[in-house]
């Protein structure tokens, strides 16, 4: 079955009756939405997902869990979905950000999960991810094109100093 999404504007307001197809080309002017979620450890370490190797970047990093909303979801509902998906965790969640990608036709929203976590508990996702594993926020900083699979969430947390 299709992954059907909701079609947004450049101004991230919905388009009534427009659905996308995953996998089908974006139209100009539309844009799907997609959650991302940093998950900090209360001991100040993050978490880092490896991505499938069949994926777009396979085997690089990743410092979020999260995907594309599903048709009907709002972002905070794809987020909570997403990184139980990925993760098996659940949080509280906090929007600490927002991105366009004008190429990819993309409207993100980033939010911060931190929690106390059993740093052992968390459950991959087959297909999206084949490894975890918890840095500290110097090691983080240090990650590079090579090894993170995008940097766009790296800014985020930088630039807040989370």
């Amino acid at each position: 079955m299709a992954e059907l999404w909701d079609a947004y504007n450049k101004n991230f307001n919905k388009i009534e009756n427009k659905t996308l197809i995953r996998g089908e080309s974006i139209p100009d002017g539309a844009y799907h939405l997609v959650s991302e979620i940093v998950v900090k450890h209360t001991d100040g370490s993050y978490l880092l997902m490896q991505r499938d190797f069949r994926k777009h970047h396979g085997g690089k990093w990743k410092l979020t869990a999260g995907g594309s909303a599903l048709q009907g979801e709002d972002e905070l509902e794809a987020a909570v979905r997403e990184l139980k998906e990925e993760t098996g965790l659940s949080g509280e969640m906090k929007e600490i950000g927002r991105a366009v990608r004008h190429d990819h036709h993309s409207f993100y929203v980033v939010y911060l999960c931190e929690a106390d976590f059993e740093k052992d508990s968390i459950v991959l996702q087959e297909g999206e991810t084949i490894g975890y594993k918890w840095v500290d926020k110097e090691t983080m900083f240090k990650l590079d094109g090579n090894e993170l699979a995008s940097s766009r969430t790296l800014e985020i947390v930088k630039k807040l100093d989370l």
